[in-house]
C-alpha cells in the first residue's frame, strides 16, 4: 500500500505547474493587449496632435487676413476721407478766390465811381466857400475852406468805443466817416459791419440786413463776413423770413465751416429743427 501511495503524489505538481503556464499564458496575453492598446492610443493622440497644430495655424492665417483686411479698409477710408478733405479744401479755396475777386471787382467799381466824380467836380468846380472876408489885393484862395479826412484808424476806433458804450448815434457817425473817407480799406468793411450792428441793437432789422449784405457783397474778403452772415441770418429770422434766414446760415457753414459763426449757426439751425446741409 505504502508503494502505491508514493508513486501517485506528483499528479498534483504537474496540475499547479499546468495552471501556473496557463496564468502566465493569460497574463502575457493580457500584457500584449495593453501594448497593443498603448500604440493604439499613442497612434491616435498624434493624429489628434497634429489635428489640433493644423487648426491653430489655420487660425492664425485667418486671423492674419483679417487684420490685413482691416488694415486695407482703414487705409481706404483714410485716403477717401484724405480726398474728401482735399475736395473741401479746395473748394473752401475756390470760394475764398471768389469772395477775394469779388471784393476786388467791388473796390475797382468803387475806384471807377470816385475817379468819375472827381472828373465831374474838376470840370464843375464848387463854389468856393469863405472862411472870412476877402482881403482886397489879396489871393482869393487865402480864405478857401477845404474839407480834410479824418485818421483812420482813429476814427474807427473812436466808432467802436462809442458803440461799446451803447452811444449808437456817435458810433454811426464814425463808422460812416471811414467808409466815406475810406471806402477802399478792409476798415471800412468793419465799420460797414458796425452800422448793421447798430440798426440790429435798436431793432431795426431791415437796415441791420442791408447793412450785412454791404459786407458780404463789398467786402466778402473781411475778417467780418462770417459774422455778417451770421447776423444777417438772425435779423431775417427777426422779420419773420424763416426760409432765407435758414438758407444764409446754411450758406455760412457751407463757406466757412471751421468758424465759430458756422458753429453758431449750426447750433441755430438745430435749435430750428433742421439740418445743417440740405438733403
Amino acid at each position: 500500500m505504502t508503494a502505491v501511495v508514493l508513486v501517485s503524489q506528483p499528479a498534483p505538481a504537474r496540475a499547479a505547474s499546468k495552471e501556473i503556464i496557463e496564468l502566465q499564458t493569460q497574463v502575457q496575453q493580457l500584457l500584449d493587449m495593453v501594448q497593443r492598446l498603448q500604440t493604439t492610443m499613442d497612434t491616435r493622440f498624434a493624429v489628434l496632435q497634429h489635428l489640433a497644430e493644423q487648426t491653430a495655424d489655420n487660425a492664425s492665417q485667418m486671423s492674419a487676413t483679417v487684420n490685413t483686411l482691416q488694415q486695407k479698409i482703414a487705409a481706404q477710408s483714410d485716403t477717401a476721407g484724405g480726398k474728401l478733405d482735399a475736395v473741401s479744401g479746395q473748394m473752401q479755396s475756390l470760394n475764398d478766390s471768389v469772395d477775394e475777386l469779388k471784393s476786388r471787382i467791388a473796390k475797382l467799381d468803387k475806384t471807377i465811381q470816385d475817379m468819375q466824380a472827381q472828373l465831374q467836380n474838376v470840370q464843375n468846380p464848387p463854389p468856393a466857400v469863405i472862411a472870412g472876408p476877402v482881403i482886397p489885393g489879396g489871393p482869393a484862395a487865402a480864405g478857401l475852406v477845404t474839407p480834410q479826412a479824418p485818421p483812420l484808424k482813429e476814427t474807427f476806433q473812436a466808432g467802436v468805443r462809442d458803440y461799446n458804450a451803447a452811444k449808437y448815434e456817435v458810433a454811426s457817425g464814425e463808422f460812416q466817416d471811414v467808409i466815406h473817407y475810406y471806402p477802399l480799406d478792409d476798415l471800412a468793411g468793419a465799420a460797414q459791419f458796425y452800422l448793421g450792428e447798430i440798426a440790429y441793437h435798436q431793432n431795426n432789422y431791415a437796415d441791420a440786413v442791408k447793412a450785412y449784405n454791404a459786407v458780404l457783397e463789398g467786402f466778402p474778403g473781411s475778417a467780418k463776413a462770417p459774422a455778417a452772415q451770421l447776423r444777417k441770418g438772425l435779423a431775417l429770422l427777426q422779420l419773420g423770413k424763416k426760409s432765407e434766414a435758414i438758407a444764409e446760415l446754411r450758406s455760412l457753414v457751407k463757406r466757412h465751416p471751421q468758424t465759430p459763426e458756422a458753429a453758431q449757426a449750426k447750433s441755430k439751425l438745430s435749435a430750428l429743427g433742421v439740418h445743417s446741409t440740405t438733403r
